[in-house]
């Protein structure tokens, strides 16, 4: 099965569907996503155009394989993600206003980075369940913030 989003003329994705393999296949019998395009445009009438191929195995630009040369379009689509053809990648909504694009990673960013790394007490203390710590983005600060969730 091969999955298709449909999206809007603003690239939002407003659902998915899947698609028997045997519908993508052309006169030499290769799967290709025009023709399964073709085919969602004449049983859906939603322009061919506005059906872009998704993998069910890509999240974060890595396939769940292994072989990340398998990985496409950055993440698999789903409703509220949107497509960016400039970079041809599905990608979530942005996490916070000033988070950036990584589209090596088909991800948003903070603009200082990932979160450091806990301590090793503090993962210590995570994994015996008598603290719950983690690091929280603060938009206002433009840091990440340490808390202790009270357990």
């Amino acid at each position: 099965m091969a999955h298709f989003a449909k999206i809007s003329e603003e690239n939002e994705v407003l659902t998915v569907l899947t698609v028997e393999n045997k519908n993508l296949l052309n006169d030499e019998g290769v799967e290709t996503e025009s023709v399964g395009q073709a085919y969602l445009e004449k049983h859906n009438n939603w322009p061919a155009h506005l059906w872009i191929q998704t993998s069910y195995n890509t999240q974060s630009n890595k396939h769940n394989s292994g072989d990340n040369s398998k990985a496409f379009r950055g993440n698999y689509a789903g409703i509220g993600k949107t497509y960016y053809p400039e970079h041809d990648i599905f990608i979530g909504p942005k996490t916070f206003p000033s988070w950036v694009l990584n589209v090596a990673e088909a991800s948003w960013k903070s603009p200082i980075g990932d979160a450091p790394d806990l301590t090793a007490e503090q993962q210590a203390q995570n994994e015996a369940v008598t603290h719950m710590w983690v690091y929280n983005w603060n938009e206002s600060g433009q840091s990440w913030d340490l808390e202790n969730l009270k357990v």
